[in-house]
């Protein structure tokens, strides 16, 4: 079950050549600004630093419960199809994605999650891998083009062995999904320990997406008999303290049957609505999150901005004082060359080359340096000229320092 693909003939593949809902096309749009590879959010931000997240183009909602609740009968009554086994005994063994795609296929393995990268820490959970399926139907129905559903694996309590620690894998899901169903049916009720262990471990963290159902509600029996099946399970909910909260709604639904009429209440519909609601909810916080993150790609660009401008000024001041003591470092040496030049000169040869008006300026501003020389030693003359072209080496010095490290900054 590595990663097998089986193609199959489309049922309504015609169906596709319809309108585009405008939250379909709202969400395709945001996902397409954020992935662009050319002008994307997502490449502008990284060149300044920023690392953002695609919204996801579809909601998705997870169905959990005890075996047989009708869980797959529901996903297949929302697309019109019979896309998931349905039966008594447990038919799903493992995670199945449904979704809506241009063809009909199935996908088993690793090619899931090559459909779904972010869904790949999944394969975190030893043995998940070999137990995910995805079934891509062309249905148009409801809102089905706008949601991915996670069928998950029918609890049971007592030695019931999974190949893989479904409670975690069914709390990670939990995080990352956008509505989750629960679903309880009247033969198996509240009943399964391990069902209301995960969900009030997600009620804790989630509890404003998880949503209650007594499914198969025309198999209760009469009025009477459901209302004693729903206020057992509400009685077993309510022994969980986090679930023992004000506002508890469990709307009683089941899959129409013309041919078996009932006279229960069937309020399927409620859950259509919740899944619009979601729906609408999620275009919204997509829109709300775009505008959050051009605002901060905003920001980025301007710190960068004004930033550069900093580095650029600190980095013009940095080479005018390199510049400064580039010529100070060299003025020394010129500066000794010069007097050296000139008193190995004879006097009418300065005339000859300055000129007499030049001679008598020269002689007039060396003349301070002339004496000071004259008046010390040999000795404190070496000194004196170590000293100078020492302090030129350490001028030249501090402004290849001052290039550098401003440079490099």
């Amino acid at each position: 079950m590595s990663g097998k693909i089986k193609n199959r003939n489309a049922a309504n593949a015609e169906a596709l050549t319809g309108g585009v809902s405008c939250d379909e096309r709202i969400l395709r749009d945001c996902h397409q600004l954020y992935t662009d590879p050319a002008s994307g959010l997502i490449s502008v931000a990284e060149t300044v630093g920023v690392k953002l997240l695609a919204p996801r183009k579809k909601i998705t909602v997870m169905l959990m419960g005890n075996h047989s609740a009708g869980k797959s009968s529901f996903i297949n009554w929302y697309v019109e199809e019979h896309i998931q086994r349905t039966g008594v005994a447990i038919e799903t063994q493992g995670f199945s994605f449904v979704t809506s795609g241009r063809k009909r296929e199935s996908l088993t393995g690793n090619a899931t999650l090559h459909l779904y990268p972010h869904f790949k820490p999944l394969q975190e959970f030893k043995g998940v891998s070999e137990y995910l399926s995805t079934e891509i139907c062309t249905s148009r129905q409801k809102r089905f083009s706008l949601v991915t559903f996670v069928d998950s694996p029918g609890l049971v309590d007592g030695d019931m062995k999974y190949p893989f620690d479904v409670d975690e894998v069914i709390m990670w899901l939990g995080d990352v999904c956008d509505l989750i169903l629960v679903f309880f049916d009247p033969m198996g009720q509240a009943l399964c320990k391990r069902s209301l262990n995960i969900v009030e471990k997600l009620n804790d963290k989630h509890g404003d997406r998880l949503h209650f159902y007594l499914s198969k509600a025309d198999e209760a029996g009469g009025e009477s008999d459901r209302q004693r099946v729903m206020m057992q399970i509400v009685q077993e909910l309510c022994k969980r303290p986090g679930l023992n909260k004000c506002g508890f709604d469990m709307p009683t639904i089941y899959i129409p049957n013309p041919n078996k009429p009932s006279r229960c209440v069937n309020q399927i519909e409620d859950v259509c609505r919740t899944v619009e609601k979601t729906i609408n909810q999620t275009v919204q916080n997509t829109l709300n999150s775009l505008e959050k993150d051009c605002e901060v790609i905003s920001e980025a660009i301007a710190d960068t901005l004004s930033n550069d401008r900093q580095v650029s000024a600190s980095n013009r001041r940095a080479r005018c004082k390199s510049c400064f003591l580039t010529l100070l470092g060299f003025s020394v040496p010129l500066a000794l060359a010069a007097l050296l030049v000139l008193g190995v000169l004879s006097e009418e040869l300065l005339k000859v080359a300055l000129g007499p008006e030049g001679t008598e300026t020269l002689a007039l501003y060396l003349a301070p340096a002339v004496k000071l020389f004259e008046t010390l030693s040999v000795e404190q003359q070496l000194y004196g000229v170590g000293g100078m072209v020492l302090l030129s080496f350490l001028l030249l010095i501090f402004a290849r320092y001052f290039f550098r490290y401003h440079n490099n900054v």
